[in-house]
């Protein structure tokens, strides 16, 4: 899917494994329409890979709000509708069942400079999906993940970035253009490893609910880890002190 599927081009295809589809995710019919001519063309769907959004990088005083509600829209409420009825679809379908794999990154787990908002709407996106993943029937058979990628070289920190109108002047400490610049396709992963890791991990038996890749990205999450482990069991008097007294 794309909102230009005229764009998508991809080597051995046939009508029986692919059918390009305008999907604008911020477009509930867009949505609709999808699934079904989805369901139409291949009888059911097996997996859906939530990977519409794109980085909105700058210090947070220099975002209008329109760039900050474009952000969550297309990141998060837009992810929202297509979880929403991959659903409804995954559970009435025959068998039921079936794997809903959210793109967010190792920025949905930990806070980065200059994206304040792409990380919030990470954040939103890793919070919601543990949440959901409680509220389904066993026998529903539909399973959830969260792929954090860390840095791949593709178009994200190009043409894909977005940054803010105008700069504040008591952000000279941060360029959030420079930054991306020197950053666009140096990144650590490899894009056709990080494709086929998505599809390993979206046919797995037994999938994890949260996966990083990348060795930034890995590399990452066990700081984060540490961090709180220390910083929690730091207070861990104070934390348990706020119980009433029986």
């Amino acid at each position: 899917t794309a909102r230009n599927p005229s764009s998508l081009s991809f080597r051995n295809t046939t009508s029986d494994n692919y059918l390009p589809l305008k999907l604008d995710v911020t477009s509930q019919s867009d949505v609709d329409s999808a699934f079904a001519d989805a369901v139409s063309q291949f009888g059911r769907v097996d997996v859906v890979v939530n990977n519409a959004g794109y980085g909105l990088s700058g210090p947070f005083e220099e975002l209008e709000e329109k760039d900050v509600r474009m952000q969550m829209e297309i990141n998060f409420f837009g992810l929202l509708s297509v979880t929403k009825k991959a659903m409804e679809t995954m559970r009435e379908q025959k068998p039921s069942g079936g794997m809903i794999q959210q793109i967010t990154s190792i920025a949905g787990q930990r806070g980065v400079a200059n994206f304040s908002l792409y990380c919030a709407s990470k954040f939103a996106v890793e919070g919601f999906t543990e949440s959901v993943a409680l509220e389904t029937k066993p026998e529903w058979n539909i399973k959830f993940q969260c792929v954090e990628p860390g840095g791949f070289r593709t178009d994200w920190s190009g043409r894909s970035m977005a940054f803010p109108a105008k700069r504040h002047p008591a952000y000279d400490h941060l360029d959030a253009r420079e930054k991306a610049k020197g950053r666009h396709m140096t990144q650590a992963g490899d894009p056709i490893k990080g494709a086929k890791a998505m599809y390993d991990l979206a046919v797995m038996k037994d999938p994890p609910l949260r996966v990083v890749l990348g060795s930034d990205a890995y590399q990452g999450i066990m700081g984060k880890i540490d961090t709180y482990s220390k910083n929690y069991k730091s207070y861990e008097r104070l934390s348990n002190s706020t119980d009433v007294d029986e």
